[in-house]
């Protein structure tokens, strides 16, 4: 059933994003956020299914496991999907093999400059490639380089995090290069309202992360759910780098017990790297896994004190657990209602 109804707001907004919705090949151009351990084949398959495009979080993943990952999402929806790889992925190649294997139609490349080779690799695929700008410079850096779109994801979002927030950055870079390459906005999108503005300002679509961890087919942990569904913006709180030696990418999480045990974690690093025991790749490398641990005790086994609960700061718009679809409805009529007042 078609997300689209017959009002003058639903028509603007379709309009709005059909440059975003034709280059992902959905309906509704509302990608779903990477997040390791939650965007997996359910989540993934449910969101492409209600008309957005759902994106796999490789994360830390062997190639073996993204294999099973893309046949499994594949099993459950024929419509187009998405894979996340980390840049700093030591199988960074293995695993774009695999996605070109199985004819993944996007890549989305995160956690910094793609590495040399990598581009001309991914673009050998067939596979179109979407990078995150978190900033103008970058931004236009990447276009060069044959970036196919950008997201840029502003420091309200969960998980990793730059140090612009998304207004800025959309104020910033999508007058420059929307017209040139299509560019999705993410970061602290929890209703359709907000959606709307930044299609208006030239963006092709949105990420949203955060609003989809207490959608029913996401196998996210009931308590986990519930520390969403109790949170407000205040509570998703950034992580603090104790050492400026061993540069983290700071995280946004709510405040538990795991928010304060990560500076003993850096500082264990850090001393790792001053004794020669570790090089600078291995120990941001060893604070990637560090957080992928934490992120799984908390999804998967429901320790949201001693795990991490990675959330945006738009946690406080959830409400509820719903449906995929209705979450996306919710979203799609929300924004459209918006654009008619506008007009109005």
């Amino acid at each position: 059933m078609s997300v689209w109804k017959d009002t003058t707001g639903h028509d603007r907004l379709r309009r709005l994003m059909g440059r975003g919705a034709g280059f992902l090949g959905c309906e509704v151009a509302v990608m779903g956020g990477a997040m390791s351990w939650i965007s997996e084949r359910n989540l993934v398959s449910a969101i492409s299914n209600a008309g957005g495009f759902g994106v796999i979080a490789c994360g830390a993943m062997t190639p073996e496991l993204l294999d099973t990952e893309i046949a499994e999402t594949r099993a459950r929806t024929d419509r187009p999907f998405g894979v996340n790889l980390i840049t700093m992925h030591p199988q960074l190649s293995d695993l774009i093999d695999v996605c070109g294997r199985h004819g993944v139609g996007h890549i989305v490349l995160a956690g910094g400059l793609p590495p040399a080779g990598s581009i001309d690799r991914i673009k050998a695929t067939g596979a179109k490639l979407i990078c995150f700008a978190p900033a103008l410079a970058l931004a236009k850096k990447l276009i060069r380089s044959g970036v196919d779109a950008l997201v840029i994801e502003g420091m309200e979002a969960g998980g990793h995090i730059g140090p612009v927030s998304t207004s800025v950055l959309a104020q910033e870079i999508l007058p420059d290069v929307a017209a040139d390459i299509p560019v999705f906005v993410a970061g602290g999108i929890g209703r359709g309202g907000l959606i709307a503005g930044y299609l208006e300002m030239g963006a092709a679509g949105v990420q949203l992360g955060t609003r989809f961890v207490c959608a029913h087919e996401c196998i996210a942990h009931p308590n986990f759910k519930k520390a969403f569904i109790r949170a407000s913006a205040r509570d998703a709180v950034t992580s603090v780098q104790v050492d400026p030696r061993l540069p983290v990418i700071p995280v946004r999480a709510l405040k538990n017990r795991e928010m304060e045990a990560f500076a003993a974690k850096q500082r264990e690093v850090a001393g790792l790297l001053d004794g020669g025991q570790v090089e600078m790749a291995e120990a941001q490398l060893q604070i990637e896994h560090y957080w992928a641990g934490a992120l799984r005790r908390a999804v998967i086994d429901g320790d949201v004190e001693t795990g991490s609960v990675m959330a945006g700061q738009s946690v406080g718009m959830v409400k509820q657990e719903q449906a995929t679809a209705d979450i996306i409805q919710e979203l799609v009529d929300q924004a459209a209602q918006a654009l008619e007042r506008r007009a109005g």
